[in-house]
This record gives structure tokens, sequence and C-alpha cells, in this order.
């Protein structure tokens, strides 16, 4: 098994990496600022994708994406990654609610929001976290949805549904069935955001910093029958399916931040001096370079084993679990390292490190909290030598 980019997927991922080093990254100062000029410049970059043909490029074909292979997709997103706007400016922002939408939305749905998607006109968010229960608990959600004729009616209170106000639709995660167990309780229900009863609260900044994380609640919101997202009581199902290639794709974008952070690292330890030599003559800024080298091949390595396993049809709970943690650790230390390194200008918009520092520690809580894939992953190990078996490595 080699985990280096094969060569069938390096002439796109060289575009791409392209893409992002000399287009996305220089235009972040502007996209930073909000309002018309990052609008205008975002706008440009998406068309410029589109002209070269790397927009969507997870997207099936036949919907107007790139069609690339999962795996294949795995490795572009890494370099995709380097910046928080890669996604946006290369179509791919949509990409775990069109294929959420692919498997699961009828002809209609997909009709009135699929398709849109892929093109990049319309964009999607979804609800499934709440501020009044542990979102490491969800089938204790509250948010409801009553079927009234032919009309779905919903009540509940979510947050950190990311885009809410920027997009068409939320796709929202509620009871629907009062009498079954809990994994069979819940539902997915398509919902307009300009649906009546629909508010936005606000949109709560995370550190210190926007990205649209909105507050929403629903009162009597009402929206066809017709809106629900596969069968009733499937919710878990869905969210399972989409949150596991969800999560390989954040993992491969935060080792494509934990690049640029090690790049900048590096690259300062040989411009900077300090007592007559360059840092890089420091045996204890050695120790950062050596810390963070293996911490990102680690948690390279253990995120393409993840995306293989799923590629061949695995649930992979263990190694997706395992990611999830390992990689939001690495991101934060090796930033954290490249900040040392540049000292008080670290601490600055002089670098990107100081958003990537922030955006980082919130890896550590969104898709589900350290604590939680520790104990599961833990679990089910301990569970397979319980039944008699062992965790045979050089097997897995």
């Amino acid at each position: 098994m080699s985990f280096a980019v094969p060569d069938s997927v390096r002439p796109v991922r060289d575009a791409v990496h392209a893409f992002m080093t000399e287009r996305v990254e220089p235009a972040e100062p502007v996209l930073h600022e909000g309002g018309a000029p990052a609008a205008a410049a975002m706008e440009e970059l998406r068309a410029e994708a589109k002209k070269e043909g790397l927009w969507a490029l997870g997207h099936p074909r036949e919907l107007g994406g790139g069609g690339l292979p999962f795996l294949d997709y795995v490795y572009v997103n890494e370099v995709q990654g380097r910046s928080e706007f890669g996604q946006l400016a290369l179509g791919t922002f949509t990409l775990q609610d069109s294929l959420m939408l692919y498997e699961h939305a009828s002809p209609g749905q997909r009709e009135r929001y699929l398709e849109p998607l892929v093109r990049g006109d319309i964009s999607p968010s979804f609800a499934m976290t709440e501020p009044a229960v542990s979102s490491s608990d969800p089938t204790q959600i509250t948010t409801s949805a009553v079927l009234d004729g032919d009309e779905w009616v919903i009540n509940g209170h979510k947050w950190f549904t990311t885009g809410a106000s920027l997009a068409a639709y939320t796709t929202v995660m509620c009871r629907t069935e009062q009498d079954a167990p809990p994994h069979l309780a819940f539902s997915m229900i398509l919902v307009p955001t300009d649906t009546p009863g629909y508010t936005i609260v606000r949109e709560t900044p995370v550190l210190g910093l926007g990205g649209a994380h909105c507050e929403v609640r629903y009162e009597d919101v009402r929206v066809p029958a017709s809106n629900l997202l596969g069968g009733r009581g499937q919710g878990f199902v869905i969210a399972q399916k989409r949150l596991g290639p969800g999560r390989i794709f954040h993992c491969m974008r935060w080792l494509g931040q934990a690049q640029r952070a090690f790049d900048l690292m590096c690259r300062r330890l040989h411009e900077r001096t300090a007592f007559g030599e360059p840092l890089a003559a420091k045996q204890l800024m050695r120790q950062h370079v050596f810390d963070s080298y293996t911490e990102i091949q680690a948690a390279r390595l253990l995120t393409l084993h993840a995306a293989e396993a799923i590629d061949a049809g695995s649930q992979a709970r263990v190694e997706i679990g395992a990611i999830k943690v390992v990689g939001a650790r690495m991101l934060h230390n090796v930033i954290d390292r490249a900040i040392q390194v540049y000292g008080a200008a670290g601490l600055t918009p002089d670098t990107p490190l100081d958003r990537m520092y922030r955006h980082a520690r919130a890896g550590r809580i969104y898709d589900g909290p350290d604590e939680v894939h520790i104990d599961s992953v833990g679990r089910r190990i301990l569970g397979t030598y319980a039944a008699g078996g062992t965790w045979e490595f050089g097997l897995r």
C-alpha cells in the first residue's frame, strides 16, 4: 500500500494546488474583509475554477461535477484545504449535501435542490445541533415534526446551522416517530429558509471568527410532506452516511492547513536570526520540526487508511473516530508550533496563522467532541476482545 499521490491523480491535484497558492491564498485579505469586494473576489475565483475545469471535482459527473472517485478526491481535498476559502472557490462546499441528496432525494427534490447545488447557484445548510441538548447524544434531539394532513409541522430550536443565513434550504434532523427506538425515531426534512416560522436568531461567532454559524428557531414551520428526505425514521442512517466521508474530508483539509503551517514555520526558521545565527541552527527549534513532521505524517497515514476502508465498503467506525481526534490535535499542535517560531508576529494578522489557530481549536468539538470519539473507539476495540477476537493491526 502506497500513500503517495497516485500518478493518475497528480495532474488535477497539482492544478488545484496551483489554484490555491496562486489565486485563493493571495485573495484571502480581501475575502476576510467581507462585503461587496469579498463577494466580487469570490465570484471571480469561482468563474476561473469553472473555466479551468476545477469546479465541483468530487460531485458526480452526471450532475455537472468533476466525477472524481472518492479516493482520488481525498488527495485533491488535501491541497484544497490550505485555505478556509478553498471549498467555496472550487464548488465543493456543497459536496456532503449533494451526495446525501444524490442517494436519498426524490426526483422533485433533485430538480429543486441538487442540480442548483452542484452548479453553485444555491447553498445548503444542515441542522442537527441544539443549544439545550448535548450534541454527543443526538438521540435526545427535541426538535419535532408532526404530519398534519399533507404537511409537516416543525417546532424546535437549533444552532450552529452553518451557512443558514446564506442558504436556500436547511436539512433538519427532527423527531417524527414517538414510539420507535431512539435510532429509528428521527427523520430528515428539507426546509426552505424563507418558510414562515423559520427565524434566524443570530449568527454566532466562533472564537471571534464569523462564518454564518446560525441559531435558528422553528415555530410551526409548515412544509409539504414530500419534503421528507428518504424514509421516515431513517434520519440516523442518512446522517451516518453523511458524516463518515465528511470526516475524511475534514481531516484531509486539516492536513492541507498543517502543510501550510509547516511550510511557514520551516521558512521562518531559515529567515530569522537570533543571537547571531538562524533559528534553524537552534536545537529546540529543530524539535518543533521533528514533532510536527511526525504528527503530520501519522495523521496523514491514519486518514488515508480510513479513506481506503470507506472506499472498500467498510463503515470504518474505529478508523474514522481515531482520525477525527488525531487530526484535530495534530492541526492544533502544528499551528501552535509555527506561531511559537514566529513569536509576536504569529499572534497578528501579518500571517494566516492567527485565523488558522482559532479554526483549528474548533475542530476538536464539531462533528463530535474528542471525548465521544475516544470512548467509541476504545469501546469498539475492547468489544472485539470481549467477543474472543483480537485487533490485528497487520490485517486491517
